[in-house]
């Protein structure tokens, strides 16, 4: 279905090395994804793939590709033309919807779940929900009989039914897929195949690993391999010091005995300069052995900062008292007799269909719980772009005043959580969606808020890293208000779970 080989890309930004020599071939119906932290050319493997010419604008490439089949590719954000398109005429555009057998058109909505009188909306795109738009684009890619599809973050901004219809779709379709998710439950439940992108001492080296297997168990292998890698090096580099000990004593026995030799034995001197050469030739013999040594394995762990001590609301303490009549939005009324109440130190996510209002909800709870004045409030919303600046650098953002002790500490902290040097000063339209996301994680570490609203906050970190994620807000002892249907991270982070529907909200039991 596909084969790449010798794939190589280089960012033009920093001269930085992405991928280096990465080959693999896809399968026929196999479903492949790929999985690496943020900003490790995930997404530009899929443009590339895809033939899109603006990824040439920001890196270099080279590498071949055999793909006889009709590719179709799902971006993690709709190009800005497009998303000002009504619903009819971006199927128009896309896949020319009105030369279509109605027939069929109308067998694949019924199979995706759209409704019929979507193809005929005048609405924008980009008014829909997060499953609307990923369902019109499907039904558009398979108007459009693709074999191949190239699926970058299909599962952001989606509910939990229609998650788990994607899961569903990707499963039992006979198509291929090369999908990037950072949704461990939807990886686990489809791959196939895992193509793992990492960028390794100090994002100096690039490495990839392609493994024909599930999620989970390339994960278990991984580890195991990397705790006998680790066993086999702690005892050779063990036995190795205790060899360097035993050189380093005969090399000073032999050397203080050159310095207390008396002129008046030549023969002597002699005898321990032939020695000492000898014991030079094991010193350069160790060297060599050194260089065999098997190396600690290096991995791209995710590392993230703790908020600091001291951050916590008192049990009890009132957070957030909301009463809405109604919730509006466009025009159109999407819930009322909406109630809410948290109090410290409650961690309340918030879950319901697309569409039903949720993010609408949260700009609400964010007016709400900033007019609090004694609350610190950290933010993050669904669209990075709300509160960023796409011509700041991360380090004008976390260090607006741009003193030397703010801007030394907005440098630790990035470092910390792997950007380079030279991403630090890319402007944030440059950075990927994770990396953005990072940014915003740490200007509420670096701020210390004591409320956190969260709309979808899994949406673009690595697999890789959400597990830190959620310990991080797991331990975290201030408020949480967030919306999210990441199957884990309800799991394990939310004390209440409330569903937002159009008589306002309901308690998950």
């Amino acid at each position: 279905m596909l084969q790449i080989q010798n794939l190589s890309i280089t960012q033009k930004k920093d001269d930085r090395v992405l991928v280096e020599d990465l080959s693999f071939v896809i399968n026929n119906g196999e479903k492949a994804a790929l999985i690496g932290e943020e900003g490790n050319g995930k997404s530009t493997v899929l443009k590339w793939i895809a033939k899109l010419p603006e990824v040439h604008e920001y890196a270099n490439i080279s590498g071949s590709m055999v793909c006889d089949h009709v590719i179709g590719y799902l971006p993690q954000e709709l190009r800005p033309e497009e998303a000002v398109l009504s619903v009819a005429d971006y199927l128009e555009s896309n896949c020319s919807i009105s030369m279509q057998n109605p027939k069929d058109v109308s067998v694949l909505m019924r199979k995706l779940g759209i409704d019929k009188s979507l193809r005929y909306e005048t609405r924008p795109v980009n008014t829909l929900s997060g499953g609307e738009r990923i369902k019109l684009q499907m039904l558009s890619l398979m108007l459009n009989d693709c074999d191949l599809f190239l699926l970058d973050e299909p599962s952001n901004d989606l509910d939990l039914d229609t998650l788990e219809w994607l899961e569903q779709f990707i499963k039992e379709s006979n198509r291929t897929f090369l999908f990037v998710s950072h949704d461990e439950t939807l990886l686990e439940n489809t791959a196939d195949v895992l193509i793992h992108l990492e960028q390794v001492r100090r994002k100096t080296i690039p490495r990839a690993t392609v493994a024909r297997t599930g999620y989970r168990e390339y994960l278990s292998r991984r580890e195991r391999a990397m705790e006998h890698q680790t066993q086999v090096s702690t005892f050779e580099h063990d036995q190795f010091r205790k060899k360097k000990e035993r050189y380093l004593s005969i090399y000073q026995s032999v050397e203080h005995a050159q310095k207390e030799i008396s002129r008046a034995d030549p023969s002597g001197g002699r005898l321990l300069k032939k020695k000492m050469h000898t014991v030079q030739s094991l010193g350069r013999r160790l060297e060599k052995e050194q260089e065999q040594l098997t190396e600690l394995p290096e991995a791209e762990w995710a590392i993230l900062p703790k908020f600091p001590e001291g951050i916590e609301i008192k049990r009890g303490k009132t957070v957030l008292d909301l009463y809405l009549p109604e919730l509006e939005a466009g025009g159109r009324v999407l819930s009322h007799d909406i109630r809410l109440n948290v109090t410290g130190p409650e961690h309340i996510c918030i879950i319901g269909k697309n569409g039903c209002g949720k993010t609408t909800l949260m700009k609400k709870i964010v007016e709400a719980v900033r007019a609090k004045k004694e609350l610190s409030v950290g933010y993050l919303p669904q669209n990075y772009n709300d509160l960023l600046n796409p011509e700041m650098t991360p380090i004008e953002i976390l260090a607006p005043n741009g003193d030397k002790e703010s801007v030394t500490s907005a440098r630790i902290y990035l470092g910390s959580m792997k950007y380079t040097t030279e991403e630090m000063e890319h402007s944030a339209s440059e950075l990927s969606g994770g990396q953005r996301a990072k940014i915003l994680l740490l200007k509420m570490i670096l701020e210390g808020n004591n409320v956190l609203i969260l709309d979808e906050p899994t949406r673009n970190f690595s697999p890789l890293s959400n597990p830190a994620l959620r310990t991080l807000f797991k331990n975290y002892k201030g408020a949480i208000i967030a919306v999210s249907h990441d199957r884990r991270f309800l799991a394990e982070i939310a004390d209440r779970t409330l569903r937002l529907t159009k008589d306002g909200l309901i308690e998950v039991s």
